[in-house]
């Protein structure tokens, strides 16, 4: 039965800042200032999503809410939730020294008190282009309880700069998700690409393999499987200084132990981030580009 419910597109901004210091890292992408966040928020709202949520820290609170979110208050209803070391189960502590927040996982579940309708995830500074939207609103408004992840070709998603990480996916015929597996040093080969690992063992890829970039469609009933798996990392690895609690990995663990369906919903859309200084300028040209070509007009607020 197809859900009357827009969805809730929630927005990954915890680790903004971090890299760069402050907030420089919302660079202008647009003619008119506009950042990769507000073409994200454009093509969810065009798609039909009715809802945002930013997963934010406490240190950068004010300057998001004050550059990034009073940009959309009065268009749509805004939530935050902070991402914070100690916001783990009381069964746990914080291991002493420890600095880094717990990952992915752990952001997503700080939205389990204000996300009660489906809804989609994706990383703030990450620009995945209109059809994953539309994708991921037609799925989570169909009904299913099915979870989604937007597929996109790895050829799409690299840097001309470097090597990248990516989520290489196994598919079924069923374009149902069977396993993600991580490489860490992709970088490209001619026309096609290849990973080099640290132990100098070469994976030769064809380019068309389906990648995961973090951008995700779930039911509210994710948040306890999420909360379960959360507490079983903790309990192995909760002791460590660094180690965080990723969404692809703990989604391929419920895939695994046959708790969640995941569909792969397949993108021809080129995906832009900055992974390294010299990507922001592609992110700008290919931002014009669209622009060029009707995908978005001059101004996206005007």
């Amino acid at each position: 039965m197809k859900s009357t419910t827009s969805p809730t597109l929630l927005i990954l901004a915890a680790g903004m800042g971090s890299r760069y210091g402050g907030l420089k890292q919302i660079e202008p992408v647009g003619p008119g200032g506009e950042t990769i966040i507000d073409y994200s928020i454009y093509d969810a709202l065009r798609a039909g999503f009715g809802k945002l949520v930013f997963v934010i820290r406490k240190d950068i609170e004010q300057a998001f809410k004050e550059t990034v979110g009073a940009r959309f208050e009065k268009r749509v209803p805004v939530e935050y939730v902070l991402q914070e070391l100690d916001k783990i189960p009381a069964a746990f502590q914080v291991p002493a020294g420890r600095t880094k927040p717990w990952g992915t996982t752990q952001a997503i579940l700080m939205a389990a008190d204000v996300i009660h309708e489906p809804f989609a995830v994706i990383n703030a500074d990450d620009f995945y282009g209109e059809q994953g939207y539309r994708l991921l609103a037609q799925h989570l408004q169909s009904g299913t309880a099915d979870y989604a992840m937007v597929g996109f070709v790895l050829s799409n998603t690299l840097s001309d700069f470097g090597t990248v990480a990516r989520g290489i996916c196994q598919v079924s015929s069923e374009n149902y998700l069977e396993g993600v597996v991580e490489l860490t040093s992709i970088g490209r080969d001619g026309d096609h690409a290849k990973n080099t690992a640290s132990d100098g063992q070469v994976t030769v890829l064809n380019g068309d393999e389906p990648v995961s970039m973090n951008m995700w469609g779930f039911t509210p009933e994710v948040f306890g499987l999420l909360q379960g798996r959360f507490e079983k990392f903790l309990a192995q690895s909760g002791t460590e200084m660094k180690s965080e609690c990723y969404i692809p990995s703990t989604v391929n663990e419920l895939v695994a132990d046959g708790k969640a369906r995941v569909k792969v919903l397949r993108t021809n859309d080129a995906w832009f981030g900055v992974t390294y200084r010299e990507d922001h300028a592609r992110v700008v040209e290919s931002v014009r580009r669209l622009i060029h070509e009707g995908t978005y007009p001059e101004s996206l607020w005007s």
